[in-house]
C-alpha cells in the first residue's frame, strides 16, 4: 500500500514539475484588474512627462520665450499622449504614434526628451501585436525622429544637444521597451499556444473515446446478433422437430441437442459480456473464438436441414480472418434456415487460395425477396470490411440464392475492386 502511495505521489510531483510556475500575488492582482493597471501606468507616464519640465523656449539660447497658446502645447500634448495608454491593449499602435509625436515636439524644443511613453508604447506593440511589428515600429520611429532632427540641426534651428537628446532617448527607451516586450509577448503567445493545444488534445481524446465506445457497441451488437440469432434458430428447429416426431428417441436427442446449443450460446454471451464488468476480476478483452464452420453445419444437420460443407484447398489465415469466416458461415447458414425452411439443398463451400478465401452459401428454398436492412446483413458487411473483404447476397441461377464473401487471407490486402459488384451467380 505504501509503495502505491509513494508511486502516486512521485507521479503527481513529476506532473507538477512540467507546469509553468504559478504567478505571484501581484501578477494575479494585475491580471484580474487590467483597468487598474492601465490607469496606474497612465498616471506614471503622465507624472514623468510633466515632472521633466516644460521648456517653451526656442532652440537657440537667448531668444525670448513664446507666450499665449504655445505655453500650453507641452502639457496638453503630454496629457493627450499619455491618455492613449488606456487603449494600449486594443490599439498599441495609437500609443506608439503618440509617443513618436511627443518626441518630435521634444526635437523642436516644446517638450523635453526621455519620456517613459516610448518605453510603454514599444512594450505594448510587442506584447499585444507581434515581435516583428514591434521591431518594424521601433525602426520607423527612429527614422521619423532622425528625419526631423538632422535637417533642423543642419539649418541651425536645433542645437546639437537639443537634437541628439530626443533621438538618443527614443533609441534607448524604445530598445528597452521592445526587448522586454518581445520577451514577455513571446512567452505569452507560447503559453497561449500550449493551452490551446491542450484544449485540442482534450477534445480529440474525448472524440477518440466516443469513437472507441461506438465501435465497441457495434462489435458487441454484431456478436450478440450472431450468437443469439443462430443459436435460437437452431433451438427452435430442434424443438419443433422434437414436438413433431412420434419417435421418443429422436425427440430426446433433439431436446438434448437444443439444450447443448443453448448452453454454448450462454457461455459465449457470458464470455463476451465479461468485458463490460466493472470489477478487477480477469475477463477476456476479445470475444470468444467463433464456432468453426464444420460445427455450424453439424448443428444445422442435427436440426434436420439438408446442408453440406465442402472445403477446397488450405491456407494460413490471420485470426481476424478466421473470426470473420466463422461468423459469416454462421450468419449465412442461419439466414438460410430462417428464410428457406423448405430448402432441399443448402451448400457451404470454402475455397482457400494463398491470397484469398471465398465463402459461398447457396440454398434453393428462397421464394421471395429478402430485405437488406437487417442487422445480420449489415453485420456481414462490417465483418468483411474489417478485414478488407467484400460480401454480396443476391439470387443465382436455377431459383437459388447465393451469399458470397471474398476475404484476403492476411486481412490486410485489399479485396478485388469488382468483387462486390459482379453477379454472384
Amino acid at each position: 500500500m505504501s509503495r502505491t502511495r509513494s508511486r502516486s505521489a512521485s507521479i503527481r510531483e513529476d506532473e507538477e514539475l512540467r507546469l509553468p510556475r504559478p504567478p505571484g500575488m501581484l501578477r494575479r492582482f494585475w491580471a484580474r484588474h487590467p483597468v487598474v493597471a492601465d490607469v496606474l501606468i497612465t498616471a506614471i507616464c503622465l507624472l514623468l512627462s510633466l515632472s521633466s519640465g516644460v521648456t517653451v523656449g526656442v532652440s537657440t539660447p537667448g531668444t525670448p520665450e513664446p507666450s499665449g497658446a504655445f505655453a500650453f502645447v507641452a502639457p496638453v500634448s503630454a496629457v493627450l499622449a499619455c491618455l492613449t495608454v488606456l487603449w494600449r491593449r486594443r490599439a498599441p499602435l495609437v500609443t506608439f504614434l503618440a509617443a513618436v509625436l511627443l518626441e518630435l515636439l521634444a526635437v523642436i524644443g516644446l517638450q523635453e526628451a526621455g519620456s517613459a511613453l516610448v518605453l510603454v508604447a514599444c512594450y505594448a506593440v510587442a506584447v499585444y501585436r507581434s515581435s516583428r511589428l514591434a521591431w518594424i515600429a521601433y525602426g520607423v520611429g527612429i527614422a521619423a525622429v532622425a528625419v526631423v532632427t538632422f535637417p533642423l540641426m543642419g539649418i541651425g534651428a536645433v542645437t546639437l544637444q537639443g537634437g541628439i537628446d530626443p533621438l538618443v532617448g527614443f533609441v534607448v527607451m524604445g530598445l528597452i521597451g521592445t526587448l522586454v516586450g518581445v520577451n514577455v509577448g513571446e512567452r505569452k503567445r507560447y503559453l497561449a499556444a500550449i493551452i490551446d493545444r491542450s484544449r485540442q488534445l482534450l477534445i480529440e481524446r474525448d472524440q477518440q473515446a466516443q469513437l472507441a465506445a461506438a465501435g465497441e457497441r457495434a462489435r458487441i451488437a454484431r456478436e450478440m446478433h450472431d450468437i443469439v440469432s443462430h443459436s435460437l434458430t437452431v433451438i427452435v428447429a430442434l424443438s419443433e422437430g422434437a414436438v413433431a416426431t412420434p419417435d421418443h428417441e429422436q425427440a430426446r436427442k433433439a431436446s438434448a441437442t437444443a439444450a447443448e446449443t443453448a448452453r454454448g450460446a450462454l457461455s459465449e454471451m457470458r464470455a463476451m459480456l465479461g468485458v463490460l464488468r466493472a470489477d478487477d476480476s480477469p475477463v477476456p478483452l476479445a470475444p470468444m473464438e467463433p464456432t468453426p464452420p464444420r460445427d455450424t453445419v453439424s448443428a444445422a444437420q442435427r436440426a434436420g436441414y439438408p446442408i453440406t460443407l465442402a472445403v477446397v484447398g488450405s491456407a494460413e489465415v490471420s485470426p481476424a480472418v478466421a473470426h470473420a469466416i466463422g461468423r459469416i458461415v454462421q450468419e449465412g447458414v442461419t439466414n438460410a434456415m430462417r428464410h428457406a425452411p423448405g430448402a432441399k439443398m443448402i451448400s457451404v463451400r470454402l475455397t482457400y487460395s494463398p491470397e484469398t478465401v471465398t465463402i459461398e452459401i447457396v440454398n434453393d428454398g428462397v421464394t421471395g425477396p429478402i430485405g437488406s436492412d437487417g442487422f445480420g446483413v449489415r453485420g456481414l458487411a462490417e465483418r468483411a470490411a474489417h478485414v478488407n473483404g467484400s460480401v454480396s447476397s443476391a439470387p443465382a441461377d436455377g431459383g437459388r440464392w447465393m451469399l458470397r464473401a471474398d476475404l484476403p487471407t492476411s486481412g490486410k490486402a485489399a479485396a478485388s475492386p469488382d468483387s462486390s459488384t459482379k453477379d454472384p451467380a
